[in-house]
């Protein structure tokens, strides 16, 4: 019979070790998510200097493509690292993780592009993301963990909303950098070099992190349960292979962490891509506005973490997938109107038609037949998209052609052109579609001086704020949901699934969907759509967890 464990300490207050604890998980976790998107933020430059065998518009997705990849090893990483944090302990492992996140940043920083190297470029670019995708996967549980089993019971929810905000502070800061650098450097200079000063800056942000890390002790909860030899000698079968915790697993993925990462991502990554590319608005400016709206949710992680701390973790999260399966439409549009007035007018007035045979149209990321993007229909939505216009489709059979105001753009046949005459054709399209659209009075960049900045940044907090809601509570409840012996592994598969593959396709899929569909609203059915399921499966499944003894099942 094994030895009973030693009883658990309940304080209300964080001691001077507990404060420690929380700083280093914090200020870490902020970096390695500082790291990550980094990546995302610069997407179109990256696009054009390890993708520019592409056309801009391929160039664009595949730079998405790449930054997703970092996402889908997401849950690979958690199975990884949450083994190794629930057999060996939570600081050596995620101390791990925040190496191999650091290190891939900085060789991103030096890595030479497409004309330098060739293809090998945008190999070695998607294994570093694979390697950061793998890190971050660690590292989320490990942080959540780790703080969870030092909070007080009662006020679980308000201190580990402060390791919440650290994705977000990790976003405002490297927005906040590139902004800076951009007008520090000029925008030429800065995609011509100086994209690369924020990946390097990134080694002075890790020495501090693992300077602050090795000084931590190892969890209490994790030690109590290896003094009494109750340590999980199989982490990954006790989480996935028993019934009832692989219900847990299941319930926390579908009925939280899905809908809190589509929301996460969109109230605040793909919010970015669309007012930079959609909407048009000058990509400092957007990282400013984006910045200030950062700023002023912030405190809504602590606000809403301590709020579940006094009516539960369930009313709050479930609260934001409803307001987000409700909203996003009516905020994004908006959005449009209040960023850039002149191209609701004109989407309004004057819109743009497709009319092509839908058996000649490609879904965007679903290669057909091996030559993907040849047919015309599919020319005609590269060149839409590269334009990045709103348009509607009309079916009709024939080659496709794009009806601008009265004008009619034929597209082409690209399926026995060679690669030269097809791109040189391609570009004659685009450059044929930009004259007609700027002609029937779409603007070619949002108007600064029309912008309604306070209006932008009020929608953009609402964002922000439905985020807050969905994300301050999920550290407290997902250590809740689980025991300690294989708390580490158990909590971070359903977080990375959801957040790695539900939450950072948003951007890769809502642009497939608007390219497929012309609508610029079209990408949000997704995370609607995600968000709702998660609310009602929440609503019916998931269990309150506000003030459970997460040690009672020790």
């Amino acid at each position: 019979m094994k030895p009973p464990l030693p009883p658990a300490r309940t304080r209300p207050r964080l001691d001077p070790e507990q404060r420690r604890a929380l700083l280093a998980s914090s200020l870490g976790t902020v970096f390695e998510w500082y790291d990550f998107y980094l990546y995302g933020s610069l997407a179109g430059i990256i696009g054009d200097e390890f993708f520019a065998g592409l056309d801009p518009g391929s160039a664009f997705v595949f730079a998405l493509l790449a930054f997703a990849s970092g996402f889908l090893v997401r849950p690979f990483g958690a199975l990884l690292f949450g083994r190794l944090g629930d057999l060996i302990g939570r600081k050596y492992t995620f101390l791990v993780t925040i190496l191999l996140m650091g290190l891939s940043t900085f060789i991103a920083g030096l890595l030479p592009g497409y004309a330098s190297i060739g293809v090998a470029a945008p190999m070695i670019l998607v294994a570093l993301r694979l390697l950061q995708g793998l890190a971050v996967g660690g590292e989320y549980g490990g942080a959540a963990t780790y703080v969870g089993e030092y909070a007080p019971r009662e006020r679980r929810g308000a201190y580990t909303s402060w390791l919440q905000t650290t994705a977000t502070v990790g976003l405002l800061l490297s927005l906040l950098v590139n902004v800076g650098l951009r007008r520090l450097l000029g925008e030429q200079e800065f995609t011509a070099w100086g994209w690369r000063l924020p990946f390097l800056a990134s080694s002075a942000l890790l020495a501090v992190s693992v300077w602050m890390r090795l000084r931590l002790s190892e969890s209490p909860a994790f030690v109590r349960i290896r003094r009494a030899g109750r340590t999980s000698k199989a982490p990954l079968s006790e989480a996935l292979g028993r019934g009832d915790n692989l219900r847990r697993v299941l319930v926390a993925l579908f009925g939280l962490t899905a809908g809190q990462g589509v929301i996460w991502y969109t109230g605040q990554f793909y919010a970015l891509v669309f007012l930079t590319r959609t909407v048009k608005l000058d990509g400092a400016l957007a990282g400013l506005l984006i910045g200030i709206s950062l700023l002023l949710a912030l405190p809504l992680f602590h606000v809403f973490g301590a709020l579940s701390d006094r009516i539960g973790r369930r009313p709050v999260m479930l609260s934001g997938c409803l307001l987000a399966a409700l909203g996003y439409f009516p905020m994004f549009h908006a959005l449009t109107t209040a960023a850039n007035p002149a191209l609701a007018r004109a989407m309004a007035r004057h819109p743009v038609v497709l009319v092509a045979d839908p058996a000649q149209c490609s879904f965007p990321l679903r290669p057909d037949g091996g030559e993907p993007f040849t047919r015309s229909c599919d020319v005609a939505k590269q060149a839409l998209s590269a334009v990045a216009v709103n348009y509607r489709r009309r079916d009709a059979p024939g080659p496709a052609r794009i009806e601008v105001d009265g004008r009619r753009i034929e597209a082409f046949d690209a399926r026995r052109l060679s690669q030269p005459e097809r791109m040189r054709r391609q570009q004659a399209l685009e450059q044929q579609l930009g004259a007609a659209v700027l002609a029937a009075g779409y603007p070619s960049h949002a108007d600064p001086a029309a912008v309604d900045r306070p209006l932008v940044v009020l929608i953009l907090t609402l964002l922000v704020a439905d985020v807050a809601m969905v994300y301050a509570p999920i550290a407290a409840a997902l250590v809740e949901l689980f025991p300690t012996r294989i708390r580490y592994t158990s909590m971070g598969l359903p977080y990375n699934l959801g957040n790695g593959w539900f939450g950072g396709l948003v951007p890769t899929v809502a642009f497939a969907l608007v390219a497929h569909d012309g609508s610029i609203y079209h990408g949000l059915w997704y995370p609607v759509i995600v968000a709702a399921a998660s609310f009602v499966i929440g609503l019916f499944l998931l269990p309150e967890t506000r003030g459970a003894d997460i040690c009672a099942g020790d």
